[in-house]
């Protein structure tokens, strides 16, 4: 599923029209980004939790040379499935 596949889900779920089910799942978009963005967590129960977490800097190697290089420290955002979603799955 894609997010063209995932705005016509929510239009037909909701019976919004395309063009609302587009704001409301852009929205839900935003608002993700922008709390990951500020170092907060979102908590959607029974689905899973966005958060955010810091990797420290390293050093790697170039496959290709074997050469040593550094790898700098960077944030990467996360997620982990609720219960009701691995049990929905399963």
């Amino acid at each position: 599923m894609n997010k063209n596949d995932l705005i016509s889900a929510v239009a037909e779920a909701s019976g919004l029209t395309r063009t609302d089910s587009t704001r409301a799942v852009e929205g839900v978009f935003d608002a993700i980004t922008g709390a990951l963005k500020a170092g907060d967590e979102v908590r959607l129960v029974g689905f899973g939790t966005f958060s955010v977490a810091k990797r420290k800097a390293s050093t790697g190697r170039n496959p290709r040379t074997g050469e040593a290089m550094k790898i700098a420290a960077s944030t990467q955002p996360k997620f982990k499935a609720g219960k009701g979603l691995k049990d929905a799955v399963n």
